[in-house]
């Protein structure tokens, strides 16, 4: 009798083992590859590099030392700190970094655009760009709310190509300063919701990130207003963030960045697109040198080193650091050191006014 029960007892308990291993969620399956193969973590870049796309909120009153710490480990001389606000805030950040670490950081201002259109707006928010740049602000930071959530004066979606922001991205031109813009996001979030979208499970653990196909406009709307923009002010600088989300269209991205002479692109939240195509990436990273920066976006510096990785080495088939942006595995692109300097600071150095040249190599 107890020889059947401890019997059935293993059964019931194998049974439960496989019922679980065979019902666990596409979420929570993330299998550990036991390919062996050569390649290594590289967790200080190459060369000091520039990020153009940092975000330090408190930085007004932040203590910066732990910042400065990570970024020496990382090997990171300078960072953008796109989130520099206005005004007064602006101002108490400058101060921030010229009392302590005068040439590792810069701030870029940013433009609250809510009500465009109403009596003297444009007036009032082209005298505080100047301002804002008089005290300190080497850029004009634009979110992605532009085009998605502000509306102008009389309640109406407010496009990015809206006849009546031109001043703004004029003065920009004439004071020397480039625009770092985001737009829009990752097209999927505007495709329907099913098996065939790659982004399934981003949108599946992050639901507020899906859109309806329309809502606010439809995501090719949004970006040819960006592009319209662009081409309308041929004297203005911009960066286009996250490689303008084509990054997964490198054909495309190349048609325009050829159509539009003053865009660049940086390449922040969008490596891993990179690290799945990495001859017809390196390809494009060789043909477009000068037009490529380096940037991450949230400051995460444990998650700089595949950044480096992807960049730098001709590793295979190596994990992406989250699996809901990428569930596949990537490859290095190794770029040659002349365009990896480039994509790291030179360009850098050449589109953002005042930076501290000195820290590096050539």
């Amino acid at each position: 009798m107890k020889m059947k029960l401890y019997i059935l007892s293993a059964v019931l308990c194998c049974a439960s083992l496989c019922s679980f291993s065979q019902n666990i969620s596409f979420e929570e399956y993330n299998p550990t590859s036991t390919l062996v193969i050569p390649g290594k973590i590289i967790k200080r870049a190459k060369f000091p590099f520039i990020d153009v796309h940092g975000h330090q909120y408190q930085m007004p009153t932040q203590d910066l030392s732990p910042v400065i710490a990570a970024m020496d480990t990382l090997n990171m001389s300078i960072m953008v700190n796109l989130s520099g606000r206005t005004g007064e805030d602006l101002k108490k950040s400058v101060a921030n970094i010229n009392n302590n670490y005068p040439n590792r950081f810069v701030v870029f201002c940013n433009i609250n655009f809510e009500g465009a259109g109403g009596e003297d707006w444009i007036e009032e928010k082209v005298a505080q760009l100047k301002e804002d740049v008089k005290n300190g602000a080497r850029g004009l930071k634009v979110y992605k709310s532009l085009g998605l959530r502000n509306k102008d004066a009389d309640g109406k979606r407010l496009a990015i190509d809206d006849t009546r922001l031109n001043l703004i991205w004029k003065t920009c031109g004439e004071l020397g300063i480039p625009v770092l813009i985001h737009s829009a996001d990752p097209k999927s979030f505007w495709d329907e919701f099913d098996s065939d979208n790659e982004r399934w499970l981003e949108l599946k653990t992050h639901p507020r990130r899906k859109r309806d196909a329309n809502n606010p406009a439809p995501w090719e709307q949004i970006i040819q207003e960006q592009h319209n923009m662009f081409k309308a002010h041929p004297n203005t600088t911009f960066i286009n963030a996250h490689m303008g989300w084509m990054s997964n269209d490198l054909g495309k991205l190349g048609d325009i960045l050829d159509e539009i002479p003053n865009m660049n692109v940086g390449i922040a939240a969008i490596i891993a697109e990179l690290g799945r195509q990495p001859r017809f990436a390196k390809a494009f990273f060789i043909k477009y040198q000068d037009r490529i920066l380096f940037g991450k976006d949230s400051w995460k510096p444990e998650e700089f080193p595949t950044y480096f990785r992807i960049l730098e080495s001709d590793d295979e088939y190596f994990p992406y650091h989250k699996k809901y942006h990428a569930f596949w595995s990537m490859y290095g692109l190794d770029l040659p050191d002349d365009v990896l300097k480039k994509v790291y600071y030179k360009n850098a150095l050449r589109i953002v006014p005042g930076l501290d040249k000195t820290q590096f190599p050539d």
